[in-house]
C-alpha cells in the first residue's frame, strides 16, 4: 500500500527478474521433463530426465553448466513484462479496494495474472523453445533450433507474423490466473500459519521461506496441469500457416494427453515445479515487498 500502481509496475518487474535468475535452473529441468514422452504411453520411451537432481545433471552432462541457465535472457524479459504488469494490475485493485472484498484478492490476482500473461506470451513462446534445445541425444519435444533469443523471435515473427508471436498464449492465460490467484491468495495466509503454531518466529527469514513452501504445495498442485500444457502448446511444431501439428488448442492438449499419457501426465514435471515455486514465490514476493518499503 502507499506505492503508486506506475512505480510498482517497476517494482514488480525488479522483483520477478531477480527471482527468475536464481530459479531459471528449475525451470529448464521442469521443461525438458514436461515434453518427455509427449502422447507416448508410459514406460514405451527412453526417458533421459528422471527426478529433479538426475535431470539436472543430464542437462548439465549434455550442455554444460551453462546449460541450467538456457533461456535466461527470455526467461528475465517474460518475468519483467509479465510479474511488472501483473503487480501494477495488483496494485491498481487495492488502491481501489478490490482486495477487501471476499474474495476479491482471488479474483484481483486472477485478472492481474491473465492480463500479464498475454503481454509476456511472445517471451514464454521463445524461453520454452530455448529451453528445450539440446543435443540429438538427449532431446525431448519438437526442436526449434534458434541461435539466440534475437533470432528466435527474427525467426517466428517472419514465418507466422505477429500472430505466431502469441502461439499458445490460450494455455499461458488459465496458468498464469490460476497460479497467480492461488499464490496471492495462499502465501500471507500461510506464512500467517506457520507463525501462529510458533514453528518460527514472526517476521524472520524462515517464516517467509516456509510460508512459500506451503503456499508452493497448492499452487504446484493446481498449476501443473496448465503447466504442461502450456509448455506443449508453445513448443509443438507448426504448419506453415501456423496451425499447430499436434494440438489444435486447449481443450484438444488436455484430451490428447489425458488419453495418451494419462492423467498423471498432465502432472510431469511437479517435482520441478514446486522446488522452484516455493523460492520463487519468496524470493519475487519479498523483492517486491522491500522495494516497495525503500
Amino acid at each position: 500500500g502507499g506505492v503508486p500502481p506506475a512505480i510498482d509496475l517497476v517494482l514488480g518487474a525488479t522483483a520477478g527478474c531477480l527471482a527468475c535468475f536464481l530459479t531459471n535452473p528449475l525451470e529448464v529441468v521442469k521443461t525438458r521433463l514436461q515434453l518427455q514422452g509427449e502422447l507416448q504411453p508410459p514406460g514405451t520411451y527412453h526417458r533421459p530426465y528422471r527426478g529433479v537432481l538426475r535431470a539436472a545433471v543430464a542437462v548439465c552432462r549434455a550442455d554444460g553448466l551453462r546449460g541450467l541457465q538456457k533461456g535466461l535472457a527470455a526467461g528475465l524479459l517474460y518475468q519483467g513484462l509479465m510479474n511488472g504488469v501483473r503487480f501494477y494490475c495488483y496494485s491498481h485493485a487495492e488502491d481501489a479496494g478490490w482486495t477487501g472484498y471476499p474474495g476479491g484478492t482471488v479474483a484481483a490476482g486472477a485478472v492481474a495474472g491473465a492480463v500479464g500473461a498475454v503481454v509476456g506470451s511472445p517471451a514464454y513462446l521463445v524461453k520454452t523453445h530455448l529451453q528445450a534445445q539440446t543435443l540429438s541425444a538427449m532431446a525431448v519435444g519438437h526442436q526449434h533450433n534458434h541461435e539466440n533469443i534475437s533470432s528466435a523471435f527474427r525467426s517466428i515473427y517472419q514465418q507466422h507474423g505477429v500472430v505466431g508471436l502469441w502461439r499458445g498464449v490460450t494455455g499461458a492465460v488459465p496458468r498464469v490466473a490460476v497460479g497467480s490467484a492461488v499464490q496471492l491468495a495462499t502465501f500471507a495466509s500461510a506464512k500467517d500459519w506457520v507463525c501462529e503454531r510458533q514453528w518460527f518466529r514472526k517476521g524472520s527469514w524462515a517464516a517467509v521461506l516456509a510460508g512459500g513452501m506451503v503456499s508452493g504445495v497448492a499452487v504446484a498442485v493446481t498449476m501443473t496441469p496448465f503447466d504442461v500444457i502450456s509448455t506443449r502448446l508453445y513448443n509443438q511444431p507448426v504448419d506453415a500457416d501456423g496451425t499447430g501439428k499436434l494440438y489444435r488448442g486447449f481443450l484438444d492438449c488436455i484430451l490428447q494427453i489425458s488419453s495418451k499419457e494419462g492423467l498423471l501426465g498432465l502432472y510431469k514435471g511437479i517435482g520441478a515445479v514446486y522446488l522452484r515455486l516455493g523460492p520463487h514465490t519468496v524470493l519475487s514476493l519479498f523483492f517486491w515487498d522491500k522495494l516497495r518499503n525503500m
